[in-house]
């Protein structure tokens, strides 16, 4: 490998201006960047964990499309990661002369701000959305919105507002559309193909150049935090005070984002963010868009990835489980040297991963279901989009022409110290009729297969439960039929 060169310092533009910061500790944040070292105070800090929105700013990176603005969460969003990007705060937001932007004079007129704390991050949502679509429906206005939180409810107030957006200015016209040329050649300019490491000893931040030198970077480094998206390492720091240096940052390197598709099969580079995987996911395995819709808001989804989902281990992660059930391959690499391994086995124990140290997760591999195959996942949550998941359940089904089952596999979330497969009930299912007898004596066999434990998410009564009722909801939905039978409380328990 050509030998790298090193740069001491983060570069990228904040709204109109050149920064370079050779003075940063791995763990800063934009939203405390912002707030503290430039008195950009627009930006709020509500939460500090990517929940109410409050913080949101738009980054624009360069991707195979171009430009692109999406909206994150400052509160998470780690300076580190921010090499090569535009930053855009509510500060920027002008109108022509002394006017306002089309966003914030929509929201003036139609009274979408009571208390006012929570605005500009609306603001910044639907200027990230006005953007993209002029003249969005309402549905994609509440999408749009998912992560934000208005503790007044004054949404209606607010969609009014977001109808009438471009009534009050062209999109096209906006200053982030006509300066699109000129941003794209400055960041351009930034891509010199260096390293980069800011500070010295343990309290490092490092960028790697690219995948190959990420790979030699952590053979050196097997300590050192991997971020990607920041949207679980985030809340390590601002929620657990925990020191990840040094620490790696890996979202902006290119050769992890992307997605192809080969013989059936989706491989996703560990890179991939929820909303670069949607389209690909949603239109190849429609089961997986309303579970991508339903992570978190769009600013989580801009901002977390499925490798990170996957790499993290987490038994409440909501990309395991689906990926187990389709039979996905993980690919992990250390230094030159890769090996492909079912998912399934990656997850050892809670927080215990098949990774060894300077190996890092570079791409899952996800099979296409055939037209013969039944697949569906739901998710449990205490909110329609809740991103604390009580269960999730995955089920793949493929029967043969007697009506038996052929081929089935059931794993869940939230239900084992890791993802796990139902192994005793797909034993119970294997080579018997798909019938309600026979669902229902396979479910006696999650005893087997699951102690669920009870937190603030669920009782583990609630979590046997609703995971008996998920199979049963699975068998009703490809039967068509409605089961006679009920679940009872004292079953579960």
């Amino acid at each position: 490998m050509a030998e790298i060169k090193t740069r001491n310092e983060i570069r990228f533009i904040l709204n109109g201006a050149d920064v370079a910061l050779t003075d940063l500790a791995p763990d800063a944040t934009l939203l405390d960047w912002l707030r503290l070292n430039r008195s950009l105070r627009g930006t709020k800090e509500g939460c500090a964990e990517g929940d109410c929105g409050a913080c949101t700013v738009l980054v624009g990176k360069l991707a195979a499309e171009g430009l692109v603005y999406e909206g994150v969460n400052a509160c998470i969003r780690f300076m580190g990661s921010l090499d090569g990007t535009h930053v855009v705060t509510i500060e920027h937001l002008r109108g022509n002369g002394e006017q306002l932007h089309p966003v914030q004079q929509a929201m003036v007129d139609f009274h979408g701000s009571q208390c006012g704390f929570c605005t500009p991050g609306f603001i910044m949502s639907l200027y990230a959305l006005w953007m993209r679509t002029p003249n969005p429906s309402d549905a994609a206005i509440e999408k749009a919105l998912q992560g934000n939180l208005c503790r007044c409810t004054g949404y209606e107030a607010i969609m009014r507002a977001a109808r009438a957006i471009s009534s009050y200015g062209r999109a096209a016209k906006d200053p982030l559309a006509v300066e699109r040329e000129d941003i794209t050649a400055r960041l351009e300019a930034l891509r010199d193909g260096a390293r980069v490491e800011v500070g010295s000893g343990k309290q490092r931040l490092i960028v790697p150049a690219d995948v190959d030198d990420f790979a030699a970077v952590l053979e050196k480094e097997p300590g050192a935090t991997i971020v990607a998206g920041s949207t679980d390492v985030g809340l390590w720091v601002t929620k657990h005070m925990r020191d990840i240096s040094p620490a790696i940052f890996i979202g902006g390197l290119d050769g992890l984002r992307t997605i192809s598709e080969a013989d059936g099969v989706i491989t996703i580079g560990a890179g991939v963010t929820y909303t670069e995987a949607f389209e690909t996911l949603s239109k190849r395995i429609p089961a997986l868009g309303p579970l991508v819709d339903r992570i978190g808001g769009e600013q989580v989804r801009n901002m977390g990835t499925i490798g990170g989902n996957i790499a993290n281990g987490s038994p409440i992660g909501d990309t395991p489980p689906p990926l187990i059930a389709l039979g996905a391959q993980l690919t992990l690499r250390k230094g030159d040297a890769r090996r492909t391994i079912p998912l399934e086995t990656f997850f050892i124990a809670y927080g215990k991963q098949d990774r060894q140290p300077g190996e890092f997760v570079e791409a899952v591999h996800v099979p296409v279901p055939a037209k013969d195959t039944n697949f569906a996942v739901y998710k449990v949550t205490k909110r329609r989009d809740e991103d604390i998941t009580a269960t999730l359940g995955a089920f793949y089904l493929t029967l043969a022409k007697d009506g038996t089952v052929a081929d089935i596999r059931i794993a869940y979330g939230g239900m084992a110290p890791t993802p796990k497969r139902a192994a005793a009930v797909e034993r119970a299912l294997i080579g018997k009729p798909w019938s309600e007898a026979t669902v229902e004596a396979a479910m006696a066999e999650y005893a087997s297969d699951f102690t669920p434990i009870t937190d603030m998410r669920a009782t583990a009564e609630y979590r046997a439960l609703a995971a008996k009722n998920l199979l049963l909801r699975f068998y009703v939905e490809t039967t068509g039929t409605r089961a006679p039978f009920q679940v009872s409380r004292n079953e579960a328990a």
